[in-house]
């Protein structure tokens, strides 16, 4: 299974829309966006697609936000962090901004890897936003990726995952923006 992760889309409709297509083209086969939404618009281009996805620091802002996200027939995160299980691989996903992330990099940087395991326990995956930066990291078993972001960001990324593989690639959304095809 690949699944395509995307980030910090801040109410840009069009690029999004544009992004899950070549995503589409890379083979995605399931989405999880990041947080940072930033207007009910940008969910659109979800619709029909199997799909979960975190609210951002900057979500509270759109209108009733998961009733409108339900309307679209998606369903809005109820927990921090958004705990699934995708491709027989168990995965948790953050904004990156909410304290018990915050705490989970806290205790990497300080070399704390028990607490780290004790915050990350079953978990092969966690997948965030917030930086705007595409980032892989390992620590024990455990990868933390963030895709980067479609806007406030150079480049543009987003990302997939092969979870049968563990194979990550991060993509330039920019260079496909003037391409009719593109994986031209």
């Amino acid at each position: 299974m690949i699944l395509g992760i995307l980030s910090d889309t801040h109410g840009f409709r069009d690029r999004t829309a544009r992004a899950l297509e070549i995503l589409d083209c890379l083979g995605a086969e399931a989405f999880v966006h990041c947080g940072d939404i930033g207007d009910g618009a940008v969910l659109e281009p979800f619709v029909g697609r199997r799909t979960w996805f975190v609210w951002g620091n900057t979500d509270s802002s759109i209108p009733l936000r998961d009733c409108y996200a339900e309307s679209l027939g998606l369903t809005p995160p109820q927990t921090v962090p958004l705990r699934l299980k995708i491709g027989g691989r168990s995965i948790a996903v953050y904004h990156g901004d909410e304290r018990p992330f915050v705490q989970l990099i806290r205790r990497v940087k300080k070399g704390d890897l028990d607490g780290f395991r004790a915050l990350t326990e079953g978990v092969d995956y966690v997948l965030y936003g917030h930086t705007h930066r595409a980032a892989d990291l390992r620590v024990g078993r455990v990868r933390l990726i963030n895709p980067g972001a479609l806007e406030r960001a150079r480049p543009r990324t987003v990302a997939t995952l092969d979870l049968r593989r563990g194979r990550l690639n991060f993509w330039q959304v920019d260079e496909f923006a003037d391409s009719s095809d593109p994986l031209r």
